[in-house]
């Protein structure tokens, strides 16, 4: 997240909001900050005949000794100064007492019951409940009794069609890796032995038989949490058999793929797979399972556009796909003719990007228009039935169910309205409300709307922008900007109780649609990739001058935020433009992009980023805004405050800490550069909420600490 401090210029006392009670005086004299030593080893790499220095990579083994003492010091380092900020412990109270509500997810139904997720407010990990009919609701499976300090999650939940088994997977200390506990669903007895090393995948049962599930084998160097992943393979597992035992499906070496899953149709008809070697676009397999000994069958034998089947019946499979339709279209395929550009268009691509969910007999098409929801009913014949009244502008999510439900749930969200659960009813267009939370923040108090301004080179982009109703601009409002702009990734309006919090603080809260996301389809996607990254910096520094200029903020009042693409946005911004910000929070950032495709399964995100073995000009344009090799000696950098996890297997912490150490040998100025390293977390799912709060506490105090905020007052 981002914040962005208010400036104290005159001697009386200015009221920024309701919550801020005092900045640090004008003439607090500036610390310097002695850092713990980083040593410096020789290590280099040539790339096109250039020698490139790294001397912090001995901070890429996660398994070395000194690589943990270097953890622990710096974590001493960085809460020796954030545990002296005041009101650190007032903004965990804070964050508490706003985090601590009832939250629901959308239920749904297998067999004789239904089953939901609930979290009572301050949980570590959500509870999943099952309830038959009129029946008092019991709890089901509580992550919480994993771990005792609740970091432990579960990692998905997979039933069998008939609701009788269920497989579901758990995640320790936010790994990737994950493990696989089958039980009979009625009486919760475990019947198999548990799966290990399970990584990218759902589980999707055939019958009552076994199901697949996808897997790397164990990295041959490396650590399990760090060493290269390349291979991924498709299993199936027939329930009773040893794991080892397991079919494999694909993948492997006869067909090589980074990215491998497979899913059975709800109608139990077709077993699909998509492989893949990048995060955007997808080979394209089906099966018939009807057939004994039925082939495997390619629909698309290449990696160019991406397709996804999202139902099928009995002769048919329905294909999202953006082949000749880069918004996406939904075209319908019969089973004897798998040529994909000769198929039945069902519903047609637009100007808006395009996903489309299956439930109670109807496809909902969810658009983005402008990065808002906007959602349509179609029959399975491609007939519009009606636009779908929203409770707002924001973001809808859900629209699925089973085929033969009569209703359907959805959720609704923006920066100042909690998530809400809603029934739909396909037949009469009937919306009726299923669970709206209560907490401490009134949605009245609040505005969220969004502007449009000019990037470098002339593009419009769209920012939502959320703070308190009568906000002056005078140009020294605390305020966050957010960013991500990659991977085709949609930075729709959503509630968050951290974000909440700073808006009751009386920050502005800035969100840009940045290039390089998903907002307005591929070419959106595209504009922001490869030979074109810098477009997606160039989007985000304007935005930053766009708040400056219309009297939002000032540079000494901004603060920037962004996580895993998003932190090396953040990162190649503070060193491309230090003197823009105020303090910067780059989270579980890719900062080494040079690097970044020899660990876990990186070498994935080659679509959006190229490599450095590419070619020269790929290496000479990465090297160019690669955070870790753009520090300068001698400049003076925003107040830093780096945050990743030591269980990180999807954006190795060795990003952070080479980019911490960098930053720590080469500034000039009196703001400090620091790293906070979370022990037995990941990227960031299934963290539980007791860490969650502690992190934004830690952020929150750091940066209005070092945007002049003296005292709080909640």
């Amino acid at each position: 997240m981002k914040l962005n401090p208010a400036i104290l210029f005159t001697v009386a006392i200015l009221v920024l909001n309701s919550c801020v009670q005092k900045s640090k005086t004008e003439d607090t004299p500036m610390k310097t900050y002695i850092y713990p030593e980083t040593k410096k080893i020789d290590a280099k790499d040539t790339f096109f005949g250039e020698v490139v220095e790294d001397p912090y990579r001995w901070l890429e083994d996660d398994q070395n000794p000194d690589v943990k003492a270097w953890i622990d010091a710096q974590n001493k380092f960085t809460f020796s100064h954030i545990d002296t900020i005041p009101y650190r412990d007032k903004l965990r109270n804070m964050l508490e007492k706003v985090w601590n509500y009832e939250r629901y997810s959308a239920p749904f139904k297998r067999g004789e019951y239904t089953y939901y997720y609930k979290n009572n407010g301050l949980q570590n990990q959500s509870v999943l409940y099952r309830q038959k009919g009129n029946d008092e609701a019991e709890v089901y499976l509580d992550p919480n009794t994993f771990s005792e300090d609740g970091t432990t999650s579960l990692g998905g939940v997979s039933f069998s069609k008939d609701g009788s088994l269920m497989a579901y997977q758990i995640s320790e200390g936010g790994s990737d890796w994950r493990k696989v506990i089958v039980w009979n669903a009625i009486t919760k007895e475990i019947i198999d032995d548990t799966l290990k090393d399970v990584k990218f995948s759902g589980l999707s049962w055939q019958g009552n038989t076994g199901f697949y599930y996808s897997s790397y084998d164990k990295p041959k160097e490396g650590s399990q949490l760090s060493g290269k992943t390349s291979e991924h393979k498709l299993f199936f597992h027939k329930i009773g058999d040893k794991q080892e035992n397991d079919m494999l499906i694909f993948g492997g070496q006869k067909t090589p793929r980074r990215y491998v899953g497979g899913e059975v149709s709800e109608d139990e008809n077709y077993l699909i797979i998509t492989a893949a070697e990048s995060t955007t676009g997808n080979e394209l397999y089906v099966k018939d399972l009807r057939i004994k000994n039925a082939p495997l069958r390619k629909i698309v034998d290449n990696f160019d556009n991406n397709h996804a089947v999202v139902h099928t019946d009995r002769d048919n499979l329905y294909v999202l796909t953006d082949l000749d339709a880069p918004n996406q279209k939904l075209v319908k395929l019969n089973k004897n003719n798998l040529d994909l550009s000769k198929a039945q268009v069902i519903i047609p691509e637009t100007n808006m990007p395009l996903t489309v969910t299956t439930g109670a007999g109807k496809f909902f098409a969810n658009y983005l228009k402008d990065a808002l929801s906007y959602v349509v009913q179609y029959s399975t014949n491609g007939d519009k039935e009606r636009e779908i009244t929203l409770p707002g502008n924001g973001t809808a999510g859900g629209f699925d169910s089973r085929w033969e439900d009569d209703i359907v749930y959805y959720s609704f969200t923006n920066f100042i309205r909690p998530t809400t659960i809603y029934a739909y009813n396909p037949k009469d267009g009937e919306t009726t409300l299923y669970k709206e939370p209560v907490l401490d923040f009134n949605p009245n108090e609040y505005e969220s709307y969004q502007v449009f301004y000019t990037s470098k080179d002339g593009t419009k982009i769209p920012m939502m922008i959320t703070h308190k109703k009568g906000l002056e601009k005078n140009g020294i409002n605390l305020t966050m900007l957010y960013g991500y702009g990659g991977f085709n990734i949609s930075l729709t309006p959503s509630f968050s109780p951290s974000i909440a919090v700073w808006l009751k603080l009386g920050g502005v809260y800035a969100v840009p649609n940045l290039r390089g996301g998903g907002e307005y389809g591929k070419e959106w996607h595209d504009a922001g990739i490869k030979m074109k990254k810098q477009n997606v910096f160039d989007d985000f520094i304007a935005a930053a001058e766009y708040l400056i200029n219309e009297h939002y903020t000032s540079d000494s009042k901004l603060a920037i935020s962004g996580g895993s693409n998003g932190g090396l946005l953040v990162g190649a911004c503070l060193t491309q433009r230090p003197e823009l910000f105020a303090v910067a929070l780059p989270a579980v950032g890719v900062l080494d992009m040079l690097r970044y495709h020899k660990f876990t399964a990186g070498a994935g995100w080659s679509y959006d980023y190229g490599t450095a073995e590419d070619s020269k000009e790929m290496f000479d344009y990465l090297k160019a805004y690669s955070p870790l090799h753009n520090t300068k000696q001698g400049e003076k950098y925003p107040s830093t405050l780096i945050t990743t996890g030591d269980h990180d297997d999807r954006v190795v912490p060795a990003h952070s800490f080479k980019f911490a150490a960098a930053l720590q040998a080469t500034n000039g100025g009196d703001n400090p550069t620091m790293i906070r390293i979370e022990t037995k977390a990941g990227h960031g799912a299934g963290k539980p909420t007791s860490m969650l709060i502690d992190e934004a506490a830690d952020k929150y105090a750091f940066t209005l600490w070092h945007l002049g905020i003296g005292d709080i007052n909640p």
